[in-house]
């Protein structure tokens, strides 16, 4: 077995599990923040949604960035994390997971593809405007045509090198997402 089919493998049953706990933990009323404010960008008014588009829903994602050491420095190789409805981790609304994909308890999903990023904060990860590459089911992700990560909390790559190639680091962040359409 090689170190990249175990981390397929785990990959593969964190997302099944999660699901599973979606499926089965999650208030059946769970709904994202439908506040349809625009946020404030501050200095990245880069990021701005395209002109037209409106605020669909805001979920807040809570989990890790993961970044795997290759020997001379550290990947990024995905995100996981929960969405939930507000910032209280009240109301799980889906998962957030390589792709970069979104999909919501009810199996929408939204891919999406960087556009812009800004740099806001030295320790945590940047903001983002993503445009969607693809959407999959009817949901709170169908639809969307664009998606702002904003407010982010941590994330960053480890600042020391690594013990060995291979090795994987997890590092907590949170940040808030826009969807539009």
């Amino acid at each position: 077995m090689t170190l990249a089919w175990m981390n397929r493998t785990l990959n593969r049953r964190v997302a099944a599990l999660a699901m599973f706990l979606l499926a089965f933990g999650a208030p059946a009323t769970a709904q994202p923040d439908s506040d349809n404010r625009v946020p404030d960008l501050g200095d990245c008014q880069k990021l701005q949604a395209p002109e037209g588009s409106q605020v669909a829903f805001h979920a807040y994602g809570v989990g890790v960035q993961i970044y795997r050491w290759n020997g001379t420095g550290w990947i990024f190789v995905a995100p996981e994390a929960m969405l939930f409805a507000d910032h209280g981790d009240h109301g799980v609304v889906g998962i957030h997971y390589a792709g970069p994909t979104w999909e919501s308890v009810s199996g929408s999903k939204v891919v999406g593809t960087v556009i812009e990023k800004c740099f806001v904060a030295p320790d945590a990860i940047p903001w983002l405007l993503l445009g969607a590459a693809a959407t999959e089911g009817p949901g709170i992700f169908q639809d969307v045509t664009c998606i702002q990560r904003l407010n982010t909390v941590g994330g960053l790559a480890p600042g020391v090198p690594g013990d060995f190639p291979g090795q994987v680091a997890r590092v907590p962040y949170s940040a808030d997402y826009f969807f539009y359409r």
